[in-house]
């Protein structure tokens, strides 16, 4: 009996640390934590198609917007998912953030999740309504210095990437301004175009194409570098204006939830090195202004220490400003 107890364990250990030798054959699902059309829900679709090939089985992968609550709705949904790859979580910077705008979460963003690799960095515009008076940084500056809190600065809610840079803003200049939130970055950016609001800090993926056409003002751009994008690459850094060491990208990364197979990690891993690599998925990417992830973080471990860094990065910057959900 004593034997067969050996044997059974044995076979059961190399069972685990192959959990399914046939992975994928089923579809993939991929939680997005924000709505459908959005600059996440976009970045995820596009990858969908890059990953299908290298996952194996031509694999079908399906999207699934589990959208509220700045992505934490979408994230608690992903971590109790069944780890057995056949659910995946692709979140913004707010897997980063989270922790410190809610007092309370379902999961640790530590513990809960499995890291398999960044994916991009997608830069961000400072950009203001049609009649605003200052026609470049330089001058928005001293516009606001001068307003203070008469200048109203939108965001796209709670957590979001425009919420995120608004406080940073915020905080470099040393100078507060009336936050008016909304309900994701469309209403936003409309109420900006119809002049109703004064600024917004957001995302190429949303802001390239009112820039193009001249539907908004555009005065610097958040990269430590100029944009090579054709309708971007005049537009200034903020560093170049002043603001030294100010610089917010929206990276987005790949999870899945804790316990997931080891095996399947990898193979998740290894296929995401491959789709990042896609002609189509960087000509896809370049489009939005958007940089594919090339360096350390597409590793799991370098990927972590991101997120521990982005943590300690972005910590300050919000106690400081007092913003909290529950």
């Amino acid at each position: 009996m004593a034997q067969w107890s050996v044997v059974a364990l044995a076979a059961f250990a190399a069972a685990g640390a192959h959990a399914d030798a046939s992975y994928p054959n089923k579809p993939v699902t991929i939680v997005v934590p924000f709505t459908a059309g959005g600059p996440t829900d976009r970045v995820a679709r596009d990858l969908a198609e890059s990953l299908r090939k290298p996952l194996g089985n031509n694999v079908t992968i399906v999207i699934d917007n589990a959208d509220g609550a700045g992505s934490t709705i979408g994230m608690a949904k992903a971590a109790r998912a069944k780890p057995d790859g056949y659910t995946l979580l692709l979140n913004h910077i707010g897997v980063a953030t989270a922790p410190i705008l809610y007092r309370k979460l379902s999961f640790d963003v530590m513990k809960d999740f499995e890291y398999l690799g960044i994916i991009n960095d997608v830069p961000m515009t400072l950009i203001g309504k049609p009649t605003l008076a200052p026609n470049n940084y330089k001058e928005l500056a001293a516009f606001i210095n001068k307003e203070k809190d008469k200048v109203n600065l939108a965001n796209a809610g709670i957590g979001s990437a425009s919420h995120l840079c608004g406080l940073l803003l915020q905080s470099t200049l040393k100078v507060p301004m009336t936050p008016v939130p909304y309900k994701g970055a469309a209403p936003a950016i409309a109420d900006l175009m119809g002049n109703q609001v004064d600024v917004l800090c957001d995302q190429t993926t949303n802001t390239t194409g009112q820039i193009e056409g001249k539907k908004v003002k555009a005065y610097a751009v958040t990269t430590s570098k100029r944009l090579t994008t054709p309708s971007l690459k005049d537009l200034p850094t903020l560093q170049e204006e002043g603001l030294k060491g100010f610089e917010v990208t929206i990276w987005h990364g790949l999870y899945a939830p804790k316990g997931t197979p080891a095996d399947i990690l990898k193979k998740v891993n290894d296929a995401l090195k491959v789709a990042l690599k896609d002609p189509e998925f960087i000509k896809k990417s370049e489009g939005l202004s958007a940089v594919v992830a090339n360096d350390n973080r597409v590793t799991p471990e370098g990927h972590k220490a991101f997120v521990q860094a982005e943590i300690a990065k972005w910590t300050p910057v919000i106690k400081a400003a007092g913003t909290f959900a529950e």
